[in-house]
């Protein structure tokens, strides 16, 4: 079976203008579920113990660290940031010209 070194398929695809607009589309959420991935491995938690401590669902918590949670709330990041010790911070930013 051939393998790809993801990064290198990456930079491939991302020379196609259509790919590149929708995978820049993506990249706020995906920073988020980095952060909290990275945030709940730190803390030794899994995805069960997070859910928990946040009282949601572990699938909730799956769907998050995915990247592709719609319609995310700032009340549903504050409860896993504070059963993480952390807060959620927003801030507006001016928008690029395209």
């Amino acid at each position: 079976m051939k393998t790809f070194n993801f990064d290198t398929l990456l930079q491939k695809k991302l020379e196609n203008p259509e790919f590149r607009k929708e995978w820049e589309a993506q990249d706020e959420e995906f920073e988020v579920a980095k952060e909290i991935i990275r945030l709940r491995i730190k803390a030794g938690l899994t995805q069960r113990e997070l859910a928990d401590k946040a009282k949601t669902s572990q699938p909730a918590i799956a769907r998050l660290e995915s990247g592709n949670y719609r319609n995310l709330s700032l009340t549903f990041l504050r409860k896993v940031g504070k059963a993480l010790g952390v807060e959620p911070r927003v801030k507006f930013r001016k928008l690029q010209k395209s």
